[in-house]
């Protein structure tokens, strides 16, 4: 469980400790009692979003926050990876001769960044059609 972030009261306390002070990440940690590492992600934090020391006066506390913390995380239901129709993998799986190993292949050939074999077998494994229970990819004896 990520932990919590840092007040912006806190923030602006490493700021000044580090750009008005010159103290050091372990100083400002132990001034905060926050790991080192944290302290070194905020200030990697400000240096990406361009501050500088002093803070502008008009600078608010959520345009602050804003600027530090702009598209951190991943958005609900986005995927890092080019998911296959997994509807029409079931299909396929139904015709002489398909197997994962072969849609994989195909798959990977049109999408080099896809998943692995392995992550693409899970998926498959796990994949709900909308509306019904789960699907398995595998092949069921007839």
């Amino acid at each position: 469980m990520p932990a919590q972030r840092l007040s912006m009261r806190r923030i602006r306390e490493l700021l000044r400790l580090r750009f008005g002070a010159m103290a050091s990440d372990r100083a400002i940690a132990r001034e905060l009692g926050v790991a080192r590492s944290t302290v070194q992600d905020y200030l990697a934090r400000a240096a990406a979003a361009g501050l500088s020391w002093p803070l502008p006066e008009e600078l608010s506390d959520e345009v602050l926050e804003e600027r530090l913390f702009a598209g951190g995380g991943s958005k609900p239901g986005l995927r890092r990876r080019i998911e296959p129709d997994w509807a029409a993998l079931v299909c396929e799986m139904k015709r002489p001769g398909v197997n994962l190993t072969v849609l994989w292949e195909e798959y990977r050939e049109a999408h080099p960044g896809g998943y692995g074999y392995s992550r693409y077998v899970a998926a498959g494994v796990m994949w709900r059609e909308p509306g019904k229970g789960p699907v398995s990819l595998a092949r069921t004896a007839t």
